[in-house]
């Protein structure tokens, strides 16, 4: 069984490495972005909440998506395994996720950092066409990222926990580079 959690700023290609890995783990992904999406497509309360969030380019606040996450998790087979993406994004974040998995006694094996130069971050996501995919609110997320990574990174570095990647490559290359950096 392995848990992951894949890091990198919006266009990285989170979503597609948590795919890749799902797929060759046999585990599920579990995307914070596209459940957030969905609960702002279906009007519900919280992504009612998460829409004014959303648009912008900010953040979630941390209660409602460590909430959803809770949700999510407490649903996931403990002895398969999972690799969630989209979360967390600040150190704080990444505390309250441990504290969940704790709780959850489903530990994390490896944070995986896609590191990826700014300018093929935008690039890359103002090609994707999602709904809070605006420039401004990209180059927002962009900003608010790398404001946010270096304590995010320490953070898990601290706990020997960390593996960089470089997130620039073809998604097989990246794929195989995690594959092996996480011995599967």
């Amino acid at each position: 069984m392995t848990r992951l959690v894949i890091l990198g700023g919006s266009g990285a290609g989170k979503s597609t490495q948590a795919k890749l890995l799902a797929e060759h783990l046999r585990i599920p992904a579990i995307s914070t972005g596209e459940m957030l999406r969905s609960e702002i497509a279906s009007g519900s309360d919280l992504g009612e909440q998460a829409k004014k969030f959303v648009g912008s380019g900010e953040l979630v606040p941390d209660d409602v998506v460590v909430n959803f996450i809770r949700s999510n998790l407490s649903h996931a087979d403990p002895d398969l395994g999972w690799v969630l993406e989209g979360y967390p994004r600040t150190a704080f974040q990444a505390e309250e996720l441990d504290f969940l998995l704790d709780d959850l006694d489903q530990p994390l094996d490896w944070a995986i950092y896609l590191d990826v130069p700014d300018r093929l971050l935008r690039d890359r996501s103002i090609g994707r066409g999602e709904i809070d995919d605006l420039p401004a609110s990209i180059d927002r997320r962009i900003e608010l990222f790398i404001d946010r990574t270096k304590t995010l990174l320490d953070y898990y570095d601290h706990k020997n926990r960390l593996l960089t990647i470089d997130g620039s490559q073809s998604a097989e290359l990246v794929c195989a580079q995690i594959q092996q950096g996480i011995g599967q």
